[in-house]
């Protein structure tokens, strides 16, 4: 005896949206449940309609189904610009990444360090194009209960090199702290050719849409207490120069 198409809802909204899409292939009955806004909506954040407001496109979407998955699809823009949000596909978690105009940029006020443009490859209406100066910081904050609770959660420092052998031998330093947690802290260097010291990690990836990203740190987010999670960027002196797009914080894949 089949169950009913309701009851298998339930039992989905139990799973991750991974496994509805794995499930969905089993029968008509599945596929059908799979489709379901009860188990869409239980896989959106509570607070998706004030999101999905702030992008008229999604507003007369036909389904919390499809409502998801423009959501994991494209990051949409929030905050006059200077915040972007997205869902984790497979997961349903909240990722944003803090725009470089929503950051603290310590060089950011000198012309000579620091000119706003415009950058096809970007999401934000601006980037910042930094040259690097003597002891240049770049610091955003996040708050904890703007993010999925109970949630392993990495930042990611989001840029373009202009002039990569600048930072030869030149490290950044990068720390994360969790209000009241320790300080997570290591040295990185930009430039893949530098033959820095063991204790420098060399390493950087390439985005999806072109742009590089390197980790500055991660952290699990309890969801238990209001809290704010600060990322920092420490830039030694040196000439190398580079297109900031900000910072992301999206959760952490862990692979078993």
């Amino acid at each position: 005896m089949e169950l009913p198409e309701g009851c298998i809802a339930d039992i989905l909204c139990r799973t991750t949206p991974l496994d509805v899409a794995r499930i969905s292939v089993i029968s008509k009955i599945f596929s059908s449940a799979a489709d379901s806004n009860t188990i869409w909506e239980h896989f959106l954040p509570s607070d998706y309609r004030s999101i999905i407001s702030m992008s008229p496109s999604l507003a007369n979407a036909p389904s919390k189904k499809a409502i998801y998955l423009a959501l994991s699809d494209h990051p949409i823009i929030i905050d006059q610009g200077k915040k972007s949000f997205q869902l984790d596909r497979k997961s349903g978690k909240k990722c944003y990444m803090l725009a470089a105009r929503s950051l603290y940029i310590s060089s950011g006020d000198d012309e000579h360090y620091c000119h706003w443009v415009t950058l096809p490859e970007s999401r934000f209406g601006e980037v910042a194009m930094l040259k690097v100066a003597s002891r240049s910081v770049i610091c955003g904050k996040i708050n904890t209960v703007d993010l999925s609770p109970n949630t392993q959660y990495a930042s990611f420092l989001v840029f373009k090199l202009i002039n990569a052998h600048g930072f030869h031998c030149k490290p950044m330093l990068l720390w994360i702290n969790i209000s009241g947690g320790p300080i997570c802290s290591k040295a990185v260097c930009l430039d893949l050719r530098s033959k820095g010291r063991d204790n420098i990690f060399k390493f950087r990836n390439v985005r999806s849409d072109g742009l590089l990203e390197i980790e500055i740190g991660e952290f699990f987010n309890s969801g238990l207490e209001d809290g704010e999670v600060e990322m920092r960027v420490m830039m030694i002196k040196g000439n190398g120069s580079f297109y900031l797009e900000g910072i992301e914080v999206r959760p952490k894949i862990l692979i078993t």
